[in-house]
């Protein structure tokens, strides 16, 4: 009876895997589809009312035209990715970027992000099995150790390039080339090239918080929606740190994030969002909408700020940091319907290995990081002494 049991049991799990295999190929074909329309198609998305307002905010974006404009027509048009499902572990990322830090300037050398392009072409983009995870990108590694070209490996490798494209534009600015200061056990500071993770975690080194996936959660201020973003709840006045090089696009008071600011990364694929800071102080007092700021960058101040349309209104009940990442492929998705906010929880995990140390100034109770750092990334944006946080 028992035997009887479990290969009833194990018929219905195979044919589980197999429905759900078939749902995800099914999500991705529709999403590759829609990148294949030519100039000859034309319609419109669905639309969802929203609350009117202005803002950098999915949940606070004006409801489109019921009719669209031709513009907008000429939206539907273009060929880029309208959707990412971005679902990398943490444990996947560690894998692919030990992997491509160690190897880098060698034959053997594969970027993270193809290696985990590779990963999910085969696995429709799951990470849930840390062994499949792990099959995969040996098999990519010993391949390529045999001289065998990426290229060529998948070259009839199906939706490789879907994922190469969606996971370059969340992942693309955070492994490369920099220079950073380092001390000596005497304290003296020096500069170091290296090659490997320059982006950091949003919270300053020693400051303790907690979290957990809540992508996706209902929220009811202003109107029914759900959390598009990763919340770190942590103390009042805990620094927060720029994840990644970019610029300032957004700066002052929103009624649902309260102060925030918003950074768009040097290739505007990356929007990051960091909402609810300090009452009184949110942020460096320099800052302001252009200025650049670097990776490990103290840009603010943890806070309980936001659901009030009166400025500087402590109405969260939590103290925590709202920290969320947009990915844009066209200027189109940056507000509106379209928009593509990722779970980025696993992300802030894995950033979680390079957090800023910062030292306080007991004079102006700022927070400054402690070492310095150079990236190439922002060298190469067009700086001057009005739009840069540094002359």
């Amino acid at each position: 009876m028992k035997r009887i049991l479990f290969v009833n049991i194990l018929i219905l799990l195979v044919f589980a895997g197999i429905s759900y295999w078939a749902q995800e190929k099914e999500k991705l074909e529709i999403t590759m589809a829609e990148r294949a329309q030519t100039a000859s198609a034309a319609g419109t998305e669905e639309e969802t009312p929203q609350p009117a307002g202005t803002t950098d905010n999915p949940a606070e974006q004006n409801p489109q035209a019921e009719n669209p404009t031709d513009a907008q027509q000429e939206e539907t048009k273009k060929d880029f990715i309208r959707w990412v499902d971005f679902g990398v572990s943490k444990f996947a990322m560690t894998e692919a970027y030990e992997y491509d830090r160690d190897t880098y300037g060698t034959d053997a050398h594969i970027s993270w992000i193809d290696q985990l392009a590779y990963t999910a072409a085969y696995t429709g983009g799951s990470f849930d099995s840390d062994r499949t995870v792990c099959q995969y990108m040996d098999k990519l590694r010993e391949e390529i150790s045999q001289g065998k070209t990426l290229e060529k490996l998948v070259k009839d490798l199906e939706y490789f390039s879907y994922y190469q494209e969606a996971y370059t534009a969340v992942l693309g600015g955070m492994v490369g080339e920099y220079e950073i200061e380092t001390a000596d056990e005497d304290g003296r500071k020096s500069w170091e090239k290296r090659y490997g993770l320059k982006a950091f975690s949003p919270i300053a080194k020693g400051f303790p918080y907690t979290d957990y996936d809540d992508f996706g959660v209902s929220r009811s201020y202003g109107y029914k929606r759900n959390h598009l973003g990763h919340d770190m709840l942590g103390q009042v006045g805990t620094p927060i740190v720029c994840v990644e090089s970019g610029y300032i696009e957004a700066l002052g008071w929103n009624q649902y994030g309260g102060w925030r600011i918003g950074i768009r990364s040097f290739d505007k694929k990356r929007y990051y969002y960091y909402a609810h800071l300090r009452q009184g102080f949110p942020y460096q007092p320099e800052l302001k909408e252009g200025s650049v700021v670097l990776a490990g960058d103290v840009i603010g101040y943890m806070g309980h700020t936001g659901y009030s349309t009166t400025e500087d209104v402590n109405n969260i009940d939590q103290t925590h940091l709202h920290f969320g990442m947009q990915i844009i492929f066209d200027e189109s998705q940056k507000d509106g319907d379209n928009e593509i906010w990722i779970d980025c929880y696993q992300i802030a995990n894995f950033l979680y290995r390079n957090q800023s140390e910062a030292a306080r100034n007991d004079e102006t109770k700022e927070w400054r990081r402690m070492y310095l750092m150079k990236d190439p990334a922002a060298e190469a944006y067009e700086r001057t002494a009005d739009y840069s946080m540094y002359p």
